[in-house]
């Protein structure tokens, strides 16, 4: 059972050091209760405190890994139902499934598409995370097509086969590399944990309705297992999309450890053949709680717009998102190219980067860390002013690549340009365009 708030207060030091980042000790216990602290934050707690407060101090939903190395994806491990109340963890594992029954062509071009699913959004890659193998109802081929799979890509694997006999041909190929194994049922329980137990794998519990899956995921526990993803074999999207917001909300607000645990959903499922219809369903799965989604294709159609979706789903809504604070060179910019300036906000980064390049005249981009802020939001929070300007600036080496020594600082905040000057002594300040969109128009008249 969870311990009380009250309960963990007695266990901990009582300094009120604030060195957990909160400032007493009964704040930090109530916040631990409720799943919205660690109890690693608190440096001063006993060995035995630890012991004691384990229960109380993990996560209501566990953390599952997926694959080994730096292709492995960790999913669960959430602690609020909505990421406004805290952020969520970690993202959502999106990837594309293989019919092991398919011809060596077809199987190799999806593993392509895959693998090529790689993309670069706000200075971020979004890529492909897995391939799931379904069962062809032939062991030795299905153990052929995963090797043949493991061999040409380190993406993680999903083993799609609920015949125990099969599975173990696949498992003694790739077991090593720690894929998820899909999936346990009633039928084949006792033997599917085995195999997940002897190769130290994540394995899916497979149930239709939560109740009975809630069973089977106790049973999973007391067989020694604790990396479980569930799949309650939903028979509509409606049906899925009920069972994915009630799982949630029972392991969060309840603490109910039987559904303590990350999903697996299949939006093909339901989507009638309709490749655009299953991108639909695979994005509602998404944001009510599916972290596991297995796609039929990698297209990037198919791919990029779940990734974006993914991407700020899983953004800390309290952290505005960052460009890297840099030089940024545009067209091989020589040392009359001008030099611009402006935030980190990288919704601002990429529309002024845009414009630049749209303009077609080599130029240098400085980036100053003003914590994810706009210009405007920047200059009145004071992170954005010539002080600090001055200082990137002088550490930036920009003053070895350029001989004019011009900063073009934002029409916006204009009116630092003077106190700018008395930062920057020797370097010319020029007020430039208001409005990013106004960069192309602004160079064309500065080369005429």
């Amino acid at each position: 059972m969870a311990l009380s708030g009250l309960e963990i207060f007695k266990q901990l030091p009582k300094t009120n050091c604030g060195d957990c980042g909160i400032p007493t000790c009964l704040a930090f216990a109530m916040k631990l209760a409720a799943g919205q602290a660690e109890l690693a934050s608190c440096p001063h707690v006993s060995e035995e405190a630890k012991a004691a407060l384990s229960e109380a101090s993990a996560p209501p939903m566990r953390a599952v890994t997926v694959g080994v190395g730096d292709d492995a994806f960790t999913v669960g491990e959430e602690t609020v139902l909505f990421r406004h109340e805290k952020t969520f963890v970690n993202p959502s594992g999106i990837g594309v499934s293989i019919d092991a029954s398919a011809s060596d062509e077809e199987i190799a071009a999806t593993v392509a598409a895959a693998v090529a699913a790689n993309f670069e959004r706000v200075q971020m890659v979004l890529r492909c995370d897995f391939i799931a193998v379904k069962s062809s109802g032939d062991a030795s081929r299905f153990a052929e097509v995963v090797g043949a799979i493991q061999n040409s890509t380190s993406l993680p694997l999903v083993l799609m086969s609920q015949d125990p006999a099969e599975m173990a041909a696949a498992l003694e190929v790739a077991g090593s590399k720690r894929p998820l194994i899909h999936a346990a049922t009633e039928a084949n329980a006792d033997a599917m944990f085995e195999l997940a137990k002897k190769y130290e794998c994540p394995i899916v519990v497979r149930a239709e309705g939560l109740a009975a899956v809630s069973a089977l995921t106790e049973k999973a526990a007391d067989a020694g297992l604790k990396d479980i993803v569930i799949d309650s074999a939903p028979s509509s999207i409606g049906t899925q999309f009920r069972d994915l917001v009630f799982s949630r909300r029972k392991a969060l607000n309840e603490k109910f450890a039987p559904l303590g645990y990350p999903t697996i959903v299949f939006p093909g499922d339901f989507a009638g053949g309709d490749d655009e219809l299953e991108v639909v369903y695979a994005a509602a799965d998404m944001i009510k709680y599916g972290t596991i989604v297995v796609m039929s294709g990698a297209e990037p159609w198919r791919m990029l717009p779940l990734l974006v979706l993914r991407q700020n789903i899983f953004t800390d809504p309290q952290r505005p998102m960052q460009a890297e604070a840099k030089i940024y060179e545009f067209g091989n910019p020589g040392p009359d190219a001008p030099f611009f300036i402006t935030t980190n906000f990288s919704l601002t980064y990429f529309i002024v980067a845009g414009e630049i390049e749209a303009s077609r005249v080599p130029a240098y981009l400085g980036i100053v860390d003003a914590e994810g802020l706009s210009v405007l939001t920047a200059w009145a929070a004071g992170k954005f002013v010539p002080d600090r300007i001055a200082k990137f600036v002088n550490e930036s080496g920009i003053a070895e690549k350029i001989a004019n020594r011009e900063v073009i600082i934002p029409g916006l905040v204009a009116q630092i340009s003077g106190e700018l000057g008395e930062e920057l002594d020797g370097w010319k300040i020029t007020v430039g365009p208001g409005e990013a969109a106004d960069i192309p128009a602004f160079l064309k008249r500065r080369a005429s």
